[in-house]
């Protein structure tokens, strides 16, 4: 090989080199290198750092990875009509002093996506949480894809919005009082039909939801083991909890919702969400509050919770009991708690 061949040769090499380097750095720095996911779902993440105003003008997917596990914590609220409209998220805003950055709300399975209420959550800094309940019909249908039409227009309409989105599917399924309950579903028809309805979203391209797998708190129900109804790492991103401070029961952070964490500990490790908890109204109240605020902030692994500003069998209203109210006003001032979900 004549020396100049040579030259040439080493200079193209050098040249395809530096471009591959270039080409993995660029990559690695919009989030599209392989293995670049951090944590949750191992569906395809949308790749970049795109924002999106939710008006359908911004085509590249939403990134929701930064809000997966962010620095502080989430400070949520259920409150009747909200987010599709915001007046009483503004008034419980001045009630307890710091305005919350999920709001959950309660849909029924065939109704439609709630996309105007979404939007208004978001431009106010708050991530919705949508509980969907699939009344009127059964797991097994919805895994043979009977619902396989209403699924892929309402995967379409949030693949549309471009808005994150936190799904809650069938939560309390440990529990016998559900129609998608213990009493009513098996666990294979469970993960089955989860595992249908995040397969359809994926397939769709609606890659902005996080997916939280909601048990009830064990303590009522022991005898029902999680493991089986869990649909695997691949399919959920948060493990949410439900779980209310009683006057029937010990009220400590680490009674409430400390044996559903172990339990779940030993199959899988994506970070915790307390998606519904509030304290039965009486004189323990205030402490109840005071448990709920120092065990959230002192688990790293906890990553906020949802109030459930409702009255429901009880009052579980914090303006029905003001020194518990004062008290959670109090805690609710501390830094840890609350973001704009805009800028995680």
């Amino acid at each position: 090989m004549s020396a100049g061949r040579s030259v040439a040769t080493t200079a193209a090499g050098l040249t395809a080199a530096l471009t591959a380097l270039t080409l993995l750095a660029l990559l690695t720095l919009t989030g599209c290198s392989a293995g670049s996911s951090s944590g949750g779902t191992s569906a395809a993440r949308a790749s970049g750092s795109a924002t999106s105003t939710g008006d359908g003008a911004n085509t590249t997917p939403y990134d929701v990875r930064p809000l997966l596990r962010p620095a502080n914590k989430y400070f949520g609220v259920a409150l009747d009509k909200a987010p599709h409209s915001m007046a009483p998220v503004d008034d419980y805003t001045a009630m307890v002093g710091k305005r919350p950055n999920v709001l959950e709300y309660y849909a029924e399975w065939g109704a439609g996506f709630d996309a105007s209420g979404v939007r208004q959550a978001w431009q106010s800094g708050a991530l919705t949480l949508m509980s969907w309940e699939p009344f009127h019909t059964t797991l097994s249908d919805i895994a043979a894809g009977k619902s396989d039409a209403y699924i892929k227009e309402y995967a379409e309409a949030v693949r549309k919005l471009n808005l994150p989105v936190v799904i809650d599917f069938a939560d309390e399924f440990n529990g016998g009082w559900e129609n998608w309950g213990t009493k009513h579903v098996t666990p294979a028809q469970f993960v089955a039909a989860w595992r249908h309805i995040h397969d359809v979203f994926i397939d769709a391209g609606a890659g902005t939801v996080i997916w939280a797998w909601s048990p009830n708190v064990i303590n009522p129900v022991k005898n029902v083991a999680l493991k089986p109804y869990y649909p695997g790492d691949a399919y959920v991103d948060w493990v949410g909890m439900v779980g209310y401070f009683t006057t029937s029961s010990d009220n400590a952070f680490s009674s409430v919702f400390g044996p559903t964490m172990t339990e779940v500990r030993t199959f899988a490790q994506q970070p915790f969400f307390i998606i519904e908890t509030a304290s039965e109204p009486g004189e323990r109240r205030r402490a109840d509050v005071q448990n709920l605020f120092a065990g959230v902030a002192d688990d790293d692994d906890v990553l906020g919770f949802v109030w459930f500003n409702y009255r429901k069998r009880a009052d579980w209203r914090l303006e029905a009991s003001p020194l518990a109210l004062a008290e959670f006003k109090q805690l609710a001032a501390d830094g840890r708690f609350g973001f704009d979900v805009r800028k995680p």
